[in-house]
């Protein structure tokens, strides 16, 4: 199905199992512990060995020689795998350095061996026993002295260096100008579940249960990265402990799995050890920020630009941090640059709202800064500069833009009006109390997405798609789409998701998975629905699907009845075509936040917080509030806990655990309120739905960071806010 004209009164209207708050079909299994996780899935014939991986020692240079002897000859061990006994590797298309190191390494902990032993224990005390000898070579690792070196660079298929106007003399001319630099650090995904994988070869095929987001893109480098054909690498992925982006891509686990599995001739299981998951897999890239806006002196943007540098491994991308500049405010004067400097760190890449996430935290500093500059409520700044067509565009209208509505909607809520503009004024005990605010943003982005339905003689629904379930509720919005469609309860219908056998479907992220794939799934039905009324000889124009029947022609007949001879199978995909070019699809949000600030130590408390999202239907309510308060948790880490320690001296991340690494608990998280406008866009799919999974986490920080600049006075614009950057500047705490 070719989705290029907007969406007109369909079958999901009907709302009667779309959009209501429904439980998780999959979370009876994981509450008994029932979910085959990719390291738990049993079989008892497959009786898997044991992989424990050994990371490089260094960060750059080559491995002059390697003692296997003493691993070799453990106890329990079976094989050891290194770079040369595995022979001639691939690269993936989406790996940035080699999953297997030697003789050259590209990065610290970068996989430089496999032992495979009869048990866990036995693995990684064998691995203890391999010698390496290296040969280090000098390496660049602190971002902000390559800062200089640093080149120009697209993002993905879009440039990093816009101009619309002349940025350069309008912000010369403007009569408030505001010019700062942000920071944000590196950041881990810090998942629960590992990266893990079991491998077992049956001849030349290879099946991988293991944990990824994007089933088809990872059996391709699995291919390619073994030199074999495609259709030979089978993946099976039906429950992941979290992703965060952090698994989009097949990591150093999924390979060395299948080649140790080869080396030994039996199944085997790797899942990587919390320092291999900071070092070895991918992260969020620390960024610096250049901002610089120019406004009248009745507010409106008169100039906008936005620079930001960022460091990768060769060949890497840059993070987006640029992106949502070009299209939040108006300003007939805009700029944006993206620079990338070569790091020898581990691999940067996607992490919950690549570029959106760290690019708002800087942005939406500034727009208060530009707010207290002019004298100006922040919240009425950001209205006044509201555009409902793209700035770099005019000719290209936003599909749907509610951002006032969720400003407006928000600053009801939280009782903005009672704020106090002046910083430093309220007082609550011991806390220094402060509000504030953040517009968030997220670009929609849609992917071709297919599923398979079945209709058996009993009239079950069943769908099969390669589609992943990273713990948001995939299983249900799909088997929401499916009844609803079919006109069947909840409880009729089957979801298998997660299996490369299936149909390609969109994969899970870049908020891209739950509209995507739910319209795939409408693809499929849509078609099914056509060799039901065929089956049943009815007319097709007015045939309704509802209560396990189908109606048309005045008559009303079972839907199980069209299986009755056996059961009916209908394949299709949705393809987005045409729209997005005529129409900037994007999704809005605004973020209010409370903090107190001990006015003695400097400790900063979150006391409320509130997200207001404008996101296209919301396919189910309690599932999307699930994501949107996930990724403000997120947002609260990244604003005033998380950073990757740098050592800048051997290139490695210091705090790689999660004992070093801080990340958000319950007793550092408030209620949190979300609200869903009420809102369908008919331009993004016919599900008339966008994604809602990663604005939560946009505008956040700097929600938060406005906040604690209200409370104290105190202005950080370097990531993540500690109390170490408030204690010496701290008000009088009498």
């Amino acid at each position: 199905m070719k989705f290029d004209t907007p969406a007109a009164q369909n079958p999901i209207d009907r709302l009667t199992v779309i959009g209501k708050a429904t439980d998780r079909i999959d979370g009876p299994y994981k509450t008994t512990g029932t979910a085959p996780y990719a390291y738990d899935w049993h079989d008892p014939a497959l009786k898997p060995a044991y992989g424990f991986v050994l990371g490089a020692g260094i960060a750059k240079g080559r491995i002059r020689s390697m003692d296997l002897s003493a691993a070799k000859a453990a106890p329990g061990v079976i094989a050891v795998v290194t770079a040369e006994s595995a022979g001639q590797l691939g690269k993936g298309q989406y790996n940035t350095a080699p999953l297997l190191g030697g003789p050259e390494i590209a990065h610290y902990h970068q996989a430089v061996a496999l032992v495979v032993a009869e048990g866990f224990e036995q693995a990684r005390a064998a691995a203890a026993l391999i010698k390496v000898d290296y040969d280090a070579a000098k390496g660049t690792f602190d971002l902000a002295a390559a800062k200089d070196s640093a080149k120009p660079a697209k993002i993905m298929k879009d440039p990093g260096d816009t101009a619309v106007g002349d940025f350069e003399a309008a912000y010369a001319k403007a009569p408030v100008r505001v010019e700062e630099t942000y920071t944000t650090p590196d950041e881990a995904h810090a998942m629960m579940e590992p990266h893990a994988s079991i491998a077992s070869w049956e001849g030349d095929k290879v099946t991988l249960w293991t944990s990824n987001q994007m089933i088809d893109w990872s059996v391709g480098d699995v291919a390619k990265t073994l030199g074999m054909p495609k259709d030979k690498v089978r993946l099976i992925s039906p429950f992941i402990g979290g992703g965060f982006g952090g698994k989009l891509f097949i990591r150093s686990d999924v390979i060395l799995a299948a080649l140790g599995a080869k080396a030994a001739g039996r199944p085997v299981k790797v899942a990587l050890t919390r320092p291999l998951m900071f070092n070895n897999t991918v992260h969020r890239p620390a960024t610096i920020q250049r901002i610089r806006i120019g406004a009248n002196k009745d507010g409106t943007i008169t100039a906008i630009g936005h620079e930001s540098w960022s460091g990768n491994l060769p060949g890497g991308r840059p993070e987006a941090a640029v992106s949502q500049t070009r299209l939040l405010y108006a300003g007939a004067n805009r700029m944006t640059a993206t620079r990338l400097a070569t790091l020898d760190l581990p691999e940067g890449n996607a992490m919950r709202a690549p570029g959106e996430a760290p690019g708002l935290m800087a942005l939406e500093i500034a727009m208060d800064e530009v707010a207290e500059r002019l004298g100006m409520d922040p919240v009425q700044l950001r209205m006044l500069n509201d555009t409902q067509v793209d700035p770099e565009k005019p000719d290209r209208p936003f599909s749907k833009r509610e951002l006032i509505a969720c400003l407006r909607e928000g600053g009801e809520r939280f009782s903005w009006s009672k704020r106090v503009a002046t910083p430093g004024q309220v007082r609550d005990g011991r806390w220094r109390v402060g509000m504030g605010v953040a517009a968030a943003f997220r670009n929609n982005q849609l992917m071709t997405s297919g599923a398979r339905i079945r209709l058996g003689p009993d009239g079950t629904v069943t769908v099969e798609t390669d589609m992943t379930d990273i713990g948001t509720g995939t299983y249900t919005i799909i088997g929401q789409t499916a009844a609803e469609m079919m006109g069947v309860p909840l409880d009729k219908v089957t979801v298998r998701l997660g299996d490369s056998s299936f149909p390609v479907s969109s994969g899970s992220g870049g908020q891209w998975g739950a509209n995507s794939s739910t319209s795939g799934v409408y693809a499929a039905c849509m078609k099914l629905r056509e060799a039901v009324v065929q089956k049943l000889g009815l007319p097709a124009a007015d045939a309704v699907f509802a209560d396990g029947e189908v109606r048309s022609g005045g008559k009303s007949v079972k839907l199980a009845q069209a299986a009755s001879a056996g059961e009916i199978v209908v394949e299709d995909a949705i393809e987005f075509e045409g729209l997005a070019k005529k129409y900037q699809q994007s999704t809005f949000g605004a973020h209010f936040v409370e903090v107190g600030v001990d006015a003695a130590t400097a400790e900063i408390r979150v006391r409320r917080m509130l997200a207001v999202c404008a996101a296209g239907r919301i396919l189910n309510p309690k599932s999307a509030r699930s994501q949107v308060i996930g990724a403000m948790t997120m947002g609260v880490g990244a604003a005033l806990m998380e950073e990757l320690a740098v050592d800048k001296t051997r290139g490695f991340f210091v705090n790689h655990d999660l004992a070093g690494y801080e990340v958000p608990v319950h007793a550092d998280i408030p209620h949190q309120e979300v609200v869903f406008l009420d809102e369908v866009d008919p331009i993004s799919s016919p599900m008339k739905a966008k994604g809602v999974g990663e604005l939560g986490i946009c505008g956040v920080g700097a929600a938060i960071a406005n906040a604690v600049y209200n409370a104290t006075g105190i202005r950080v614009r370097d990531y993540p806010i500690t109390l170490d950057k408030l204690l010496e500047r701290m008000p009088d705490a009498a």
